[in-house]
């Protein structure tokens, strides 16, 4: 049987963003004083289980009970725009940018023959099934810009081919804030330099 804190450590590692070192250290941090912080996230954790699901409508997060979400409930929302996203963590950051006002759709994943996702197993029947009964105009591809997400956001424009009153656009691909030409990779400078505007 393997002892708890490597079984804690080992647990803490499988989590995006944390290495085996950085898992080692959160293990420590919470083990050293249990009655703190490691109560305080088994009860957040719990209270997540318990209460935190994904909204029908779009694939973002909610809690049970607000289903659809907050989001696909607001009147204020320009229904006419829906922005596709991977994940519904990415609605989480465009959100927090505070540049989108309409509406979301999270895929769940996206085309990988990596991880063998195909398009049946990501959110695409739902998304047709919400350009047939909401007013959408636009739907925003806010998809990653690797190879996978390239050949994710084409099968959805070719999906999309027969609704032509529904525009379907990418987000615009260029240099980072706060980089220069020198530390971009040849990609983002080809799709930097095809997507320039006027100055």
């Amino acid at each position: 049987m393997e002892p708890p804190l490597d079984n804690l450590v080992r647990v803490l590692a499988r989590l995006p963003g944390l290495g085996r070192r950085s898992a080692e250290r959160a293990a420590l941090a919470l083990v050293r004083r249990p009655e703190g912080l490691l109560q305080d996230l088994l009860g957040a954790l719990e209270q997540a289980r318990a209460t935190v699901c994904c909204c029908g409508r779009c694939g973002g997060f909610t809690v049970r009970g607000a289903d659809p979400c907050a989001l696909c409930s607001d009147a204020r929302r320009d229904a006419g725009l829906l922005c596709v996203v991977e994940e519904p963590g990415d609605i989480l950051a465009i959100e927090r940018a505070g540049v989108f006002a309409g509406r979301y759709h999270a895929l769940l994943g996206k085309v990988s023959a990596a991880r063998a996702t195909g398009p049946g197993d990501l959110r695409l029947q739902a998304l047709v099934e919400r350009l047939r009964q909401e007013p959408v105009r636009e739907v925003i591809l806010a998809l990653s810009t690797d190879l996978e997400g390239d050949a994710t956001a084409a099968y959805v424009r070719e999906l999309l081919r027969d609704a032509p009153s529904v525009r379907v656009t990418r987000l615009a691909f260029g240099l980072p804030v706060d980089s220069g030409v020198g530390y971009s990779d040849p990609l983002t400078l080809k799709r930097a330099l095809g997507g320039r505007q006027d100055a």
